[in-house]
């Protein structure tokens, strides 16, 4: 059996499709499966069982030895969540409990990490394990990944082999769910679309022209093929960097979403939120010699061909991977 925590969600359920795509059926779905407007993103997958997250470590006694490789992509990914008893639960304490399991019944163990611990960048965007205790995440959220990185590496007891991946900003489709939290693409792709025209964040420093902001965006087809890479490799245990290695500008993505939605660009700038003006990311970009150096050689999907795939092939036609 292959566990995958998060399974209603963005990742896990294009997780699925591509372990499905490579003929492995065996799966354990666990997530809060609730909510009736995430059922698409699992509903025809082929899985073995659904698992409720609060029954999961009930149901895993015992089965141990049945379990070949655990993903944990489960968390509570909202950025503006100031609950920090929620984060501390969901983000933090349930996966000690995943890692205690797998450390007790040798199960191989791929967990979600997120680029939010790298705060502003201060320090660079390298996996450096020396700088990860001065990291200075932006929100709580960020900081409840942080943590949970720490707390793993600081661990005499692990897994025997293991990996934490530090996602940057995942777009593509199955994220229909995630209203606010939903990619850039998702949300412009809406606007241009009821409007005609895209609204981005003026740039308030002097050395980035406006639009010019730049982030490193990963398309999650690309992503879970990390994600299957490493469940095949299990070698070169730690925290990895995963994003496309390479930043692009908010203006860049832009003209990548019009042109697939076969459109003139008409984009307009307005002025950053002043409550978020000081905490605004001017630039994030992966470095990926890590994954490289594991054996990784598969190019990530440029800004066009990753952004005209999401489009034409899901927002357009209103269909699920």
């Amino acid at each position: 059996m292959i566990i995958i925590t998060g399974a209603a969600g963005f990742i896990g359920s294009c997780l699925i499709r591509k372990l499905n795509d490579e003929g492995y059926v065996d799966l354990v779905l666990v997530d809060d499966f609730s909510r009736s407007e995430k059922r698409q993103n699992w509903e025809q997958k082929q899985y073995r069982e659904l698992v409720d997250r609060n029954n999961f470590f009930e149901w895993a006694e015992g089965k141990g030895n049945q379990i070949q490789f655990m993903f944990h992509i489960g968390a509570r990914t909202d950025t503006t969540e100031f609950n920090t008893d929620i984060l501390d639960k969901l983000n933090v304490e349930y996966s000690k409990h995943i890692w205690d399991l797998c450390v007790r019944e040798g199960i191989p163990l791929v967990y979600a990490s997120s680029a939010a611990t790298y705060g502003m960048g201060e320090f660079g965007f390298e996996e450096d394990e020396n700088l990860m205790p001065h990291l200075k995440p932006l929100n709580p959220y960020g900081q409840s990944k942080l943590d949970f990185d720490l707390w793993a590496l600081a661990q005499e007891e692990k897994p025997y082999f293991w990996t934490g991946l530090k996602f940057f900003n995942v777009y593509g489709p199955n994220e229909y769910h995630k209203g606010r939290m939903a990619s850039v693409v998702f949300h412009a792709c809406n606007q241009i679309k009821s409007t005609g025209n895209l609204r981005l964040f003026r740039s308030h420093r002097p050395e980035y022209a406006d639009g010019e902001q730049k982030r490193d965006f990963v398309y999650v087809k690309d992503v879970v093929d990390v994600l299957f890479f490493l469940m095949l490799k299990r070698q070169g245990s730690g925290i990895y960097n995963l994003g496309s290695g390479k930043a692009n500008t908010f203006n860049a993505l832009a003209h990548a979403i019009f042109k697939a939605l076969e459109l003139e660009p008409s984009i307009q700038y307005i002025d950053t939120p002043e409550d978020i003006r000081d905490k605004y990311q001017y630039f994030t970009q992966a470095n990926m010699d890590k994954l490289i150096h594991a054996g990784y050689d598969k190019p990530f999907m440029d800004i066009d061909e990753g952004v005209g795939d999401y489009v034409k092939q899901y927002l357009d036609r209103q269909i699920i991977y």
